[in-house]
């Protein structure tokens, strides 16, 4: 299967360290699959904690593959300043929808979900179905 039509994913946290950390586990996960495209955008330009609004938007460029981006994000911040771009509307790729869903469970599912193929109604459903998850 070619990579150049998955959903690309976009995992937004106040930490740089944990954004990436999140995204190197749900690439780890796939199974040897296709690379999703997956980016991390976490913290400042800086390096401080915190969200940017301009990593978010070049990480969305960067994992554009024309068939959707899912954003999660950790904190609230990251859910407002997410938003804020979803409503300028010419900040992100088309089709770029925020995420509601646990981060590192959605995260892993919404890439293992991505990288079968599926579209991104359903890599979205996954990432969803995570707050389902039960650990007793």
């Amino acid at each position: 299967m070619s990579d150049d039509r998955l959903v690309g994913i976009v995992l937004v946290s106040h930490s740089a360290a944990v954004a990436e950390s999140v995204a190197e586990l749900a690439r780890g996960l796939t199974g040897g699959g296709p690379d999703v495209p997956v980016a991390a955008a976490g913290g400042t330009e800086g390096g401080s904690l915190g969200t940017s609004a301009e990593l978010i938007a070049a990480a969305a460029a960067a994992v554009d593959r024309g068939a959707g981006i899912a954003v999660l994000t950790d904190l609230g911040s990251a859910v407002l300043t997410v938003k804020a771009l979803l409503a300028e509307g010419d900040e992100l790729p088309g089709d770029t929808r925020l995420v509601d869903a646990p981060f590192v469970e959605g995260a892993v599912a919404a890439v293992v979900t991505a990288a079968t193929g599926a579209d991104l109604d359903a890599v979205e459903a996954a990432a969803v179905e995570a707050y389902t998850y039960r650990k007793t």
